[in-house]
This record gives C-alpha cells, sequence and structure tokens, in this order.
C-alpha cells in the first residue's frame, strides 16, 4: 500500500459517478494513455468570505471551451458544456471546500482504440486546493525558450489538447535546469507567442501590447479577461500584434497571465531586467483589479462568477 497523499480525501467526478480519488482510473491501452487524446480545461474557485460561498471564474466559457476541444480532436461524441459544468459544481459541493481551488475538467478517449480511434468519449474532473502563486508577488524571470510554439499547421493550439503540452513540458524543463523560472515560447515566424501556460502581455510606452489571436496562441479565456480589466478598471486599450524579441527589452513591464498564473510580473528575460526589475505599477494595479473581480470583492457585471454553497 502506498503512502498517503495530499488528495486522498477528495472525491472526483469520472463517467457521472462521483468516486475517491485513488479510485478514478484511466485504462492503460486506451487511447487517451497510448496518443494523448485528450481535452481540458482549468478552471479556479475562489473562497469568498463575505459570501460565504465558493466563486468559480468564467465557468461557462472554459465549459463551452471545452466543447469546441472536443470537436477539433474529432470526438465521436462531445459531451456537452451544460453537463460538466453540473458535474463541476456538483463536485466542489461535495468536497466542502472554503479555500482557493484549482478545477481540472477532463474528456478523453476510452476503450482499447488506435491512433484513429474517435471515441468512447469518457470524462473526469479533479478539484484540488490550491492558492495564489508566490511569485505573483515577487515576479519571475523567464527564458527565450529553443523550443518554438506547436504551429497551427502542426497541431491545433486553438483547442486546449492534452498532447500540445509537451511542447510546454520541454520549454519549462529547460528552463528551470537553465536557472529561470518559466519560459517564453516564439512561434513559427520567431515572434512571441506564449509561456508553456500562460499568455504574455508586455507595457510598451505605457500601453499594453500582447500577440495576436493568430500567433499559434491558445484563444486563452484570462487573456480576455485582462484585456477587459485593462480597458475597463485601468483604462488602458491592449494593442494585439506582433511582438519581435527585441522589444522584450524595451518594454517598462511584462507579466504572464493564466488560470493557474492568474497575474504574475515577468521582472526578467535571458538575464536582462524588464524595466526597473520588479513588480511596475500598472502590474500591480491589475493584480488588484483582477483578485478583487475573482474574489467577488468588486460587481460582476458580465456575470463571470458562479456560486456554490458549500
Amino acid at each position: 500500500m502506498s503512502e498517503p497523499g495530499p488528495h486522498d480525501d477528495l472525491l472526483v467526478y469520472q463517467n457521472g459517478e462521483f468516486v475517491p480519488w485513488r479510485d478514478a482510473t484511466v485504462h492503460v491501452f486506451s487511447p487517451a494513455l497510448k496518443y494523448g487524446a485528450a481535452v481540458f480545461e482549468g478552471v479556479r474557485g475562489y473562497w469568498s468570505e463575505h459570501r460565504g460561498c465558493m466563486l468559480l471564474f468564467r465557468l461557462q466559457d472554459h465549459m463551452r471551451r471545452m466543447e469546441i476541444s472536443q470537436r477539433v480532436l474529432r470526438f465521436d461524441t462531445v459531451i456537452s458544456a451544460e453537463e460538466m459544468e453540473a458535474a463541476v459544481i456538483e463536485l466542489v459541493r461535495r468536497n466542502g471546500f472554503r479555500e482557493s481551488i484549482h478545477i481540472r475538467p477532463t474528456a478523453y478517449l476510452g476503450g482499447d482504440g488506435e491512433a484513429g480511434a474517435r471515441g468512447p468519449v469518457e470524462s473526469v474532473i479533479t478539484a484540488i486546493r490550491r492558492g495564489t502563486h508566490k511569485i505573483a508577488s515577487t515576479g519571475c524571470r523567464a527564458q527565450v525558450s529553443s523550443w518554438e510554439r506547436i504551429s497551427d499547421r502542426v497541431m491545433p493550439g486553438r483547442a486546449k489538447a492534452v498532447g500540445n503540452y509537451n511542447n510546454s513540458r520541454l520549454a519549462s524543463i529547460q528552463a528551470k535546469v537553465d536557472g529561470y523560472d518559466t519560459a517564453l515560447l516564439l512561434n513559427r515566424a520567431g515572434k512571441i507567442a506564449e509561456g508553456p501556460s500562460m499568455c504574455f502581455f508586455m507595457i510598451r510606452d505605457g500601453n499594453p501590447v500582447t500577440p495576436s489571436i493568430t500567433s499559434d496562441i491558445l484563444e486563452s479565456i484570462t487573456r480576455d479577461t485582462v484585456i477587459c480589466l485593462l480597458r475597463d478598471e485601468l483604462g488602458l486599450d491592449t494593442e494585439q500584434r506582433d511582438i519581435d524579441r527585441s522589444e522584450l527589452f524595451m518594454a517598462e513591464e511584462a507579466f504572464f497571465c493564466g488560470t493557474g498564473w492568474e497575474v504574475t510580473p515577468i521582472i526578467d528575460v535571458d538575464g536582462t531586467q524588464i524595466g526597473g526589475g520588479d513588480v511596475g505599477s500598472v502590474v500591480k494595479r491589475l493584480q488588484q483589479a483582477y483578485s478583487d473581480l475573482v474574489t467577488g470583492i468588486t460587481d460582476d457585471p458580465r456575470e463571470w462568477l458562479t456560486e456554490v454553497e458549500v
């Protein structure tokens, strides 16, 4: 019997049932394991003390994107956004979380099919305790990776497909071996694309700039959130365009954003400090606006928050 793990007390949703953590399994011969035939989402939940409930951020948008990812990967059956949304809410409720969490819904190919299999489509959802990354307060050091971001001619980068993330994994490993916190990948044109699991923004001449959607990046939900917050809360319009590598060193500020990374400053790229080498004023204001939104402190006019009573 193996040693107890940190999540052994939690329930997992799998194929319509809520099962103990260690009982959630996938067959070793499934296309999900053999070929990475799976799509997933990352959703954050934040405990709100003043509301006395869990707040799930942009759950509906994540589940709609998961539907699209299943279609892009040619699954023969698509698990609906509504079905997965209801399962996520019930899983959070049954686990009784009263702290920040990270939820990972996955649709994958079970059975014992070969590379061309399109079904059967199965599902699993995990939810674990996860707070804000400590590096968000100090800033991270990034390395421009020798690994190129996968192009849309190679893999569907707009889909959140499990197989795509070996690209991210290798870039992350390389960066950490070389003494950095994370990586920054270029696309096939040699322009800035994104981090291993997060989007890139910089502040140039006081204005936000981010790679366009056609830069071989994920159509990120957090990216969309940040663009809205920069405009509505900080009064800054974001320019979406190609970014040259050399422009990194001309930026006053830079940051990553993503479900897991939230808003994390970049203070150094390839050993060269960005701006003053610390967390800049725009990023600080954006971090506060983001935190206030996801924890329910500020108004939610777009109805991005889903309340879950636990």
